[in-house]
Formats: structure tokens, sequence, C-alpha cells
């Protein structure tokens, strides 16, 4: 069974994803997580504190979700950031709503460890870039990098069933055409 302060957590996360930023309260956390009232408050005494462990905890999850393979090939490439953006836009989705929520509402200091895990993703696709495709591959990594969130953004918005591979295919092979 899950610990109270991981309940408190996830059903943050969800509440963040689902109702947006102004819905973390501990009170609506409790309610969320079936725990009982003050519950969320004995890990997290004020709202900077469980904004930042909000924060924390989404970063944690997405570093161990991750599952960073090894890329060798276009192939592959293609394959491995098909099914990141599947997961984040199917059953990641609140957890990545949530994140936006936090990267647009949350001040600079507080969203930190995702920015930190951001660079995370944006080196790996660079090294695979540049291993496949040189250093005008990597290049234009901010490309494949904004190509892949723009995907993520309009399955969550717009079209939970918009294609994927193809799309993300495209997009690795115009950022390896040099």
């Amino acid at each position: 069974m899950s610990s109270t302060r991981h309940r408190a957590l996830e059903a943050a996360v969800d509440l963040v994803g689902t109702h947006g930023i102004r819905a973390l309260t501990h009170g609506r956390i409790d309610a969320a997580a079936s725990l009982p009232p003050g519950s969320t408050s004995n890990h997290f005494r004020t709202r900077a504190a469980l904004l930042a462990g909000v924060i924390e905890w989404i970063a944690e999850r997405e570093r161990a979700d991750a599952g960073i393979p090894d890329i060798t090939t276009r192939d592959e490439f293609v394959s491995a950031l098909s099914r990141m953006i599947a997961a984040q836009s199917g059953p990641l989705a609140a957890r990545t709503r949530a994140r936006y929520a936090l990267f647009l509402e949350a001040d600079d200091d507080a969203v930190r460890p995702l920015r930190e895990q951001r660079a995370g993703m944006e080196a790996w696709v660079r090294g695979i870039l540049s291993r496949l495709g040189g250093e005008d591959a990597a290049g234009r990594t901010a490309f494949l990098m904004a190509t892949g969130e723009g995907l993520l953004l309009h399955r969550l918005t717009v079209d939970p069933d918009a294609p994927i591979e193809a799309v993300v295919a495209r997009a690795i092979d115009a950022a390896l055409d040099a």
C-alpha cells in the first residue's frame, strides 16, 4: 500500500492536471486521496511546500518512468519518441497537463526540477541526433523538441487520436537531413 505522502502527491498531480493549479489545496488533496483531513498538511505545511513537493514528485516520476533507451538507429529513435509521446498524452496525460500548468503558473525557482528534467531530455535528443547525423543534426535539437512538444500539446488539447509516428518520423528525418 502506498504511503500517505505518495497518495497525497499522486492526488495532487491529478488535481492540477485535471482542474489546474488553483485546485491545489491541502483539503482537496486529502479528499481526492481519501485521506483523513490534515494528512497532506502533515507532510507539506504550506502551499509553497506543497507546490515544491508536487513539482519534485513530477520530476522524480518522469525520471523513473522515462526508460530512456540506448538509440543506435533512426527507426529506434522514431519508435522511442513515439512511445514517449503516446504515454505522455495517454495514460500519463494528467501528469503532463500538471507539468504544463506548473510551468505556466509557478515561479522560475519552483519549477527548477522540471526545467532540469527537460534539459536532460534535450541532452538525450541532442546526443542521438549527433550520433545519427553529426553536428548539423544536433543543431536541430530545438526544432525536434518543439515539434514533439507541439504534437504532445495538440493531442492533449485538440485531438487525442492524432497520429504520432508519422509526425515524429518526418521531424526526425528533417532534423537528420543535412
